[in-house]
């Protein structure tokens, strides 16, 4: 029986595939521009009136640009996956790796891998740059928490970019799942407020950054927080997989 571990070939060609389709290379690079640069930003802004006015955890409030890489790394996630259910492209790299186990764990490999590093990138840059506009308020690299809320943040932007991916293999349209995604984990969080003393503490986003905050919140610690985002990113990648396992080519 062939394993279908993915092989280097295959993942250089699905690196390939990332570095030639302009919209999800952008999307990629936006991970850290875009969460670094709104957060240097917003500090700026705010620096000569509230030094501390992105929220009551100074932590999680260094990573406040986050909110915006989110949408780059659904993007990014979508766009890897939504280019092989167009015209055909999906045959052809079946017929390049006609296992589609080592096909599909690939492309996912790819997928985590740069996202992580984008994501480690966009952590450091994001609470570097931020606080260096917070003057007497800022927090220093290597104050209680900033380490973990660094790796942590590679991992939340990695995650939430496997959950697009997953989905869109379910949907095989990134518009549909951009627009599902944006609606279902940035508004409605925003949308329940402070109800946060029940499912919606379980909800992707409010979940996966409990890594980032400061002390626990809504009940669930930091790495708690993570290994609930991480279920719903399985549960999008097992999906996706089964959808692809029997889709015609």
């Amino acid at each position: 029986m062939r394993s279908a571990l993915p092989t280097v070939p295959v993942l250089h060609s699905e690196w390939i595939k990332v570095r030639s389709l302009r919209g999800t290379f952008v999307a990629l690079s936006a991970v850290c521009a875009v969460t670094a640069g709104i957060q240097m930003l917003m500090a700026a802004l705010l620096s000569a009136e509230d030094a501390a006015g992105m929220g009551d955890d100074p932590l999680l409030a260094a990573f406040y640009g986050v909110n915006f890489g989110t949408i780059a790394a659904f993007a990014f996630g979508a766009t890897a996956l939504a280019s092989e259910f167009h015209n055909g492209a999906l045959r052809t790299s079946l017929t390049a790796v006609p296992n589609r186990a080592r096909f599909y764990l690939s492309k996912m490999t790819i997928v985590a891998g740069l996202a992580f590093v984008a994501g480690e990138f966009a952590g450091l840059a994001t609470f570097i740059g931020g606080q260096a506009f917070m003057g007497p308020d800022a927090l220093e690299l290597g104050s209680p928490g900033t380490y973990r809320a660094i790796f942590g943040c590679g991992l939340y932007l990695m995650l939430m970019a496997l959950l697009a991916a997953g989905l869109t293999a379910v949907l095989h349209s990134a518009t549909a799942v951009l627009s599902l995604l944006i609606s279902f984990v940035l508004l409605v969080p925003f949308v329940l407020g402070s109800a946060s003393d029940g499912a919606a503490r379980f909800l992707p986003d409010r979940a996966g950054r409990m890594v980032m905050r400061m002390e626990p919140h809504d009940g669930l610690g930091p790495w708690t927080g993570t290994g609930v985002l991480a279920l719903w990113a399985l549960v999008a990648v097992t999906g996706g997989w089964l959808a692809v396992r029997r889709r015609d080519a």
